[in-house]
């Protein structure tokens, strides 16, 4: 065990260190507002609310550092916004005690397909070159917004930008661009006085274990669009990044671990876990440092975010604490490289149309019988796949299930 301590101490790395800061960054003002906003939809109560992002964060993190340390691979479990957004738009539909049995037979389900080799097999039918695309369209939001903002606020994301253009020009990986972006950024927030901790209210997390009421009308409502999103948005696109890296992913227990946290969620009114797509292009992206070492960065930004399941009593849009401009800037910045390295394993060599439609379908919101474009660009890039390149499709099956 002292030698295994050793070796991980060794691969600390200031690249891997920064994109784990970043990631919690984006998490606490990116994610957290979001889940608050659902919360007041739903009608919550603070105990609720509280008990909710306790759970899920804390969960998450325990699973992140559980995997990336024993896998020695960038594993970031945490939730999806999707399905946040979805459960979101129950309000008036369901009563909460039957959101929050639909949670519980989402993640047994969850946990089933894990158990029984179904994840695995769904990520060998599903040819990288489309799940590339899908996820370089579902990302590219990041980085069109990324410009609006460095447009609409120059004086905060302007440094933001000017802090990773340096880190790059220079080209040293003691000096990461990312940690430059984040410092030049958070300069010109204090310059110009933009940041107000003050609207923070930090209290311990409240635990209430919430009553469940089972329903035939809400597990189909509810609970098979999260199996849907939690594994079509997450665990396809945070997975299948991560095989696009080169790591050997363990498809199966990573999804039984979602499995497990989604009903340990559950019983503290959360809701499914899911592999983080967001968290998995910046902390395992190119930026985030030697391939090898990456898993530091999960680390770093799971630590970090017990902070976020410490203070779950937290009331106020901590999204007030730092400007929007400077968040959405760094989070564009982080998955820059990440996006890059997408477009070019999606229209690398072979399945090229299929990757375009992916990509072209996954970039467009909507949403159609309640399941985002995302899933619905990996249907339209088999299917087109399917119609103009069946030769090559039929040769990636034939390589994913040797």
């Amino acid at each position: 065990m002292p030698v295994k301590l050793t070796a991980i101490a060794r691969d600390i790395n200031a690249q891997a260190s920064w994109a784990g800061l970043t990631a919690f960054v984006w998490y606490a003002f990116g994610a957290v507002p979001v889940h608050i906003a659902v919360a007041g939809q739903l009608g919550l109560t603070s105990a609720q609310s509280s008990s909710w992002i306790f759970i899920i964060w804390t969960t998450g993190a325990v699973a992140s550092i559980g995997l990336s340390l024993y896998y020695r691979i960038p594993v970031p479990i945490t939730w999806s916004i999707p399905g946040l957004i979805f459960l979101g738009t129950l309000s008036g539909k369901f009563t909460f005690p039957e959101i929050v049995a639909a949670n519980l037979v989402a993640g047994m389900i969850i946990l089933v397909l894990g158990v029984s080799g179904v994840s695995g097999r769904i990520m060998k039918w599903l040819p990288l070159p489309i799940v590339m695309g899908m996820f370089a369209g579902s990302i590219f939001g990041y980085v069109t917004r990324l410009v609006s903002v460095t447009v609409e606020d120059v004086l905060i994301a302007g440094p933001t930008v000017a802090g990773y253009l340096l880190g790059r020009l220079i080209g040293n990986p003691r000096i990461p661009p990312v940690g430059l972006a984040v410092i030049f950024g958070a300069a010109a927030v204090l310059a110009t006085r933009r940041a107000v901790p003050e609207a923070m209210s930090w209290s311990l997390p409240a635990l209430a274990v919430p009553g469940m009421e089972f329903s035939a009308s809400a597990v189909a409502a509810i609970s098979l669009p999260l199996v849907v999103l939690t594994l079509g948005l997450g665990n396809v696109q945070g997975l299948g990044f991560l095989i696009a890296q080169g790591y050997k992913v363990p498809v199966n227990p990573i999804s039984i671990v979602v499995g497990v946290n989604s009903v340990v969620n559950a019983f503290l009114g959360g809701h499914p876990a899911s592999v983080a797509r967001t968290g998995v292009a910046i902390m395992a992206g190119p930026d985030a440092g030697p391939a090898p070492k990456r898993y530091w960065a999960t680390l770093v930004g799971a630590a970090l975010t017990m902070i976020i399941a410490s203070a779950a009593g937290l009331v106020i849009p901590i999204i007030a604490v730092l400007p929007p401009s400077y968040i959405f800037a760094l989070a564009g910045l982080a998955i820059f490289s990440s996006l890059q390295d997408a477009f070019e394993k999606a229209f690398g060599v072979n399945l090229r149309f299929g990757a375009l439609v992916a990509f072209m379908v996954a970039m467009t919101p909507f949403a159609l019988v309640g399941i985002t474009s995302a899933l619905w660009s990996v249907v339209a890039g088999l299917a087109a796949s399917l119609i103009a390149e069946r030769p090559e499709l039929k040769a990636a099956w034939s390589a994913g299930l040797d």
